[in-house]
């Protein structure tokens, strides 16, 4: 049978039609036969349960890897970017041709924490405590003990769970304070430096509260870029390494659990979330000086080199055929990585879309996400549906046969149609959020930002907007400004109101899927501002 895709999914390129692959189905002849004959919509339906259920009963599940870089913009990937981008990115450019890009993937914030506590949940992270900026230092974990995770929740089902690379949803030291005992950097700067601005926890300190209480079985990493000297493994920091050999230590662990997991022969979860190419910027030795456009050019080159390991391992342990492979980002490019010289040399780290890291307007959380699952993705194939990172859990429910109570990812709509060429996802809306704590809220192509500025750190910010007498929200058309230029607030007001009415129910219900109505952690102001938040 051969992938058929539908209408939403469209060619790689203008000029060149969409690759098709062939698909394994999980469908009898017999049963193909009969939804031949039935009307198309109804048949659609019925193959889509069908789907589901063969992989919901299915022996062996497929592994999952989730390759996480951090700030890596969406123009960054050069399969993305073609004509503005300036980085060679091989390795990324090899997931899309071999699987399905989303074009219009989302973090479920433009910074970091939030998004990671997103995309391993399926919640907002503003309806907890962390409703601006991001964790910093050693402090109680955001997600709550009693809360489901992907890693928990595939855990039921079985799988083996590892967590490799940068954490940031807090963890405490036991003895030490938010610096993990350590003293900040005399030397540090703002951004970072190799050792990063903490020195962090030291040599066998332990934390009780880390990755392997919230899912994962196994857990080797470092809880954010500003204390990476301290490395864990497990609930104990076994080294102290400087940061420029971070990546390449990484993916060796990465390299060695897919290895060890292809032994043991269970399904199992890989959530690398890559040290790069977020600051410090530090690329390693045999990969300096070889991007024109200097060190981030780097360093985005070795984290799409650090990609290509994943994939080389998983080809040598033979399990790329029974693996569902996601690469993707936490946020925008940040703008500590000289985006404005970038540009001067040609490369738009955020493609088309305006901002970077940390902004309301798409360059800030609009990321790249790229899918690869052998005889069940169309290889080279594109969708435009809207998703979020959010979405990961359900999607990951669907293909696992798992159950996900009404307590839990009361944010999360699963994907798996669209992966799959069937249909399309259930969501309607995504809610974005700034590290300034600023809401937008995104229906079809109106989006409704609910601040006069950048909600960021992209001129103008908010306090400079204001006073320039700009408007106190924005409203665009994406459909015809990809580039958030135009704002229509005042010729659409039916359109504002009628997308606040619906932000205000999604923030009231604690749930934007359906469900009983779920408590926020905390009280929300859809304008509250933050202008001095860091991340």
């Amino acid at each position: 049978m051969k992938f058929v895709s539908p209408s939403h999914l469209v060619a790689a390129s203008a000029s060149k039609p969409m690759v098709t692959a062939r698909w394994r189905s999980p469908l009898h002849p017999i049963q193909v036969a009969t939804l031949s004959r039935l009307p198309r919509a109804f048949a659609c339906i019925i193959l889509v349960a069908f789907t589901l259920n063969a992989f919901a009963g299915s022996a062996r599940p497929p592994n999952i890897v989730i390759l996480l870089a951090d700030d890596l913009g969406y123009g960054d990937v050069h399969a993305l970017n073609p004509q503005r981008g300036k980085i060679a990115t091989p390795n990324y450019d090899r997931l899309a041709r071999e699987g399905m890009t989303f074009t219009d993937a989302h973090g479920g914030s433009s910074v970091c924490s939030p998004t990671r506590y997103g995309l391993l949940t399926g919640r907002y992270a503003w309806r907890t405590r962390l409703q601006h900026g991001v964790l910093d230092g050693y402090v109680p974990p955001l997600i709550a003990a009693d809360r489901l995770t992907l890693p928990g929740m595939l855990q039921q089902k079985g799988y083996g769970t590892a967590c490799i690379g940068k954490w940031h949803l807090g963890y405490t030291i036991a003895g030490g304070d938010k610096t993990g005992g350590g003293r900040r950097n005399p030397g540090a700067k703002k951004g970072g430096t190799e050792l990063g601005l903490f020195p962090g926890a030291a040599l066998g300190a332990r934390t009780q509260d880390g990755p392997l209480t919230r899912g994962f079985d196994e857990y080797f990493g470092f809880h954010h870029a500003r204390m990476m000297e301290s490395m864990f493994d497990g609930d104990r920091v076994a080294e102290l390494i400087p940061a420029i050999e971070t990546l390449p230590r990484l993916v060796q662990r990465a390299r060695q659990t897919i290895a060890r997991r292809a032994r043991e022969g269970r399904p199992f979860l890989l959530y690398f979330a890559l040290s790069s190419p977020h600051t410090p910027i530090v690329p390693s030795k045999e990969w300096q000086g070889r991007s024109p456009l200097g060190p981030y050019g780097d360093f985005v080159m070795e984290t799409d080199w650090a990609i290509g390991e994943v994939l080389a391992a998983l080809d040598q342990a033979g399990l790329a055929n029974d693996t569902l492979v996601i690469a993707t980002s936490d946020n925008g490019c940040s703008p500590a990585a000289g985006t404005e010289k970038l540009e001067a040399a040609g490369h738009f780290a955020s493609a088309q879309f305006r901002g970077y890291k940390a902004d309301i307007w798409d360059g800030g959380h609009r990321i790249p996400f790229i899918a690869r699952w052998p005889q069940r993705v169309g290889a080279g194939s594109r969708c435009d549906t809207t998703i979020c990172l959010t979405d990961l859990i359900t999607t990951c429910a669907e293909i696992t046969g798992a159950k996900i109570p009404a307590t839990a990812a009361e944010d999360s709509f699963s994907f798996l149609p669209d992966l799959l060429g069937t249909g399309r996802s259930a969501r309607k809306s995504i809610v974005h959020h700034s590290i300034d704590g600023r809401f937008a809220i995104r229906e079809g192509a109106w989006k409704l930002e609910l601040c006069p500025g950048s909600g960021g750190w992209a001129a103008p910010r908010d306090p400079e907007a204001k006073a320039k007498g700009w408007p106190a929200e924005q409203l665009y058309d994406l459909a015809s400004d990809i580039g958030e230029q135009r704002n229509l607030q005042a010729e659409r007001p039916e359109v504002v109101q009628r997308l606040k009415a619906e932000l205000r129910a999604i923030v009231e219900r604690g749930r934007s899927t359906p469900g009983p109505q779920r408590p926020n952690d905390m009280p929300i102001d859809f304008h509250a501002n933050h202008p001095k938040s860091s991340g």
